[in-house]
């Protein structure tokens, strides 16, 4: 895709986030649970809310391939993101079966992050590995928010989007569904220092839809929907956060469109 096209594309996507619902409930304070669509203009950041100015992002393939439009989203508005998405992994939820090393990776990983990068905010997106009970999902986001608590930062966890539930995860499509109810209820418990951010507003709930913007796979998203993503995200930010995010036409003509992310999943 070309930066021209990527500029059309993320205009046309913000065009369509406009008018969407919102929704705002529960937990201690505004620690609950929020995720209404943004408009096209940037919001003004919250200047009572903790300073932005590095985010450190975790998730599995599908968080990877929205990686380069955030963190281009980001620079923009001058904070600092570093990735550790894992494609294949990246889940924090210590279930049964292989996921527990996967989440036993992820910890590890998030360690050296956390000493190496020192982040203001800890952003997880539900994974399509967090399989485990409803109890094994709560006590891992948990945890998680006691990671991004002891480093000084705090902790943003992201439903994920509708994606297609193919044979591979037929099996677990059961704690797919329990897994943003389980991170909501871990975010109600935190005393404000954790968020959760519900993106069916974004991306509605059917993957075969046009508004889920998935890519060929049915799974993970291409510029046009990374680019939703990140414009989205960066507004919900926004609302909690000391930060003001730039306008669309400041990063999307970046090189970030060409991330070698978009050609293995075949985007155009």
């Amino acid at each position: 895709m070309t930066a021209a096209g990527a500029l059309l594309v993320v205009g046309a996507s913000l065009l369509a986030l406009t008018g969407c619902g919102s929704s705002t409930a529960g937990g201690d304070g505004d620690a609950g649970r929020t995720g209404g669509a943004s408009a096209a203009a940037p919001p003004a950041g919250n200047k009572d809310g903790k300073q932005l100015s590095k985010l450190l992002w975790m998730g599995d393939s599908i968080a990877d391939a929205e990686a380069p439009a955030l963190g281009a989203a980001m620079k923009a508005g001058g904070v600092e993101v570093k990735s550790i998405a894992s494609a294949g992994g990246g889940t924090v939820v210590k279930g049964d079966g292989p996921t527990g090393k996967f989440a036993d990776d992820t910890f590890k990983d998030l360690s050296k992050a956390v000493g190496s990068f020192h982040p203001d905010i800890i952003a997880y997106q539900v994974t399509t590995y967090d399989w485990g009970s409803p109890a094994q999902q709560s006590s891992s986001y948990e945890r998680l928010a006691k990671v991004a608590k002891d480093a000084g930062a705090e902790l943003v966890i992201v439903s994920a989007p509708p994606f297609k539930i193919d044979e591979f995860y037929k099996d677990h499509e059961a704690a797919i569904k329990s897994a943003p109810k389980a991170a909501e209820a871990a975010a109600g418990k935190s005393a404000g220092r954790t968020r959760f951010l519900d993106a069916s507003a974004l991306w509605g709930t059917d993957s075969a839809a046009a508004k889920a913007q998935r890519s060929q796979d049915g799974i993970h998203s291409c510029q046009q929907g990374s680019a939703a993503f990140a414009n989205w995200f960066g507004a919900q930010l926004a609302t909690h956060y000391s930060f003001t995010p730039a306008p669309a036409d400041q990063w999307a003509k970046g090189s970030w469109t060409g991330s070698k992310v978009y050609g293995q999943l075949k985007c155009g």
